[in-house]
């Protein structure tokens, strides 16, 4: 898996590639956590490039949302093909995070 950051004035942009599994768990988390203590008011998730997520890589998106959540941040998710949507719903985390179809989307909700 790939992980990469872009800032968009206040809002960060991590773009994830390839599969999103437990190995990642780490990387993901210190990146998020890094980003989180740069000041940004939010974070969009790009899984536009994600084929697969796993069990601990779940945990740690309801870590992060709750870690947001926590701290007056907010977090989004863009791009997610029909079968992430799909793990997602059937683990009824989907009702409790905020998912856009495209990027730019995500982006602009901030505004």
């Amino acid at each position: 898996m790939k992980i990469g950051t872009q800032n968009y004035n206040d809002v960060t942009v991590v773009e994830l590639q390839g599969e999103f599994t437990a190995e990642f768990v780490k990387t993901f988390t210190d990146t998020a956590t890094s980003v989180l203590a740069g000041g940004t008011i939010g974070i969009v998730l790009d899984m536009s490039k994600v084929a697969f997520i796993d069990s601990p890589c779940l945990e740690q998106l309801l870590w992060l949302w709750d870690y947001c959540d926590e701290n007056n941040r907010q977090l989004k998710l863009a791009g997610l093909d029909e079968y992430c949507t799909k793990i997602l719903e059937i683990t009824r985390l989907l009702p409790q995070l905020e998912v856009y179809d495209e990027l730019a989307q995500a982006v602009k909700s901030f505004a």
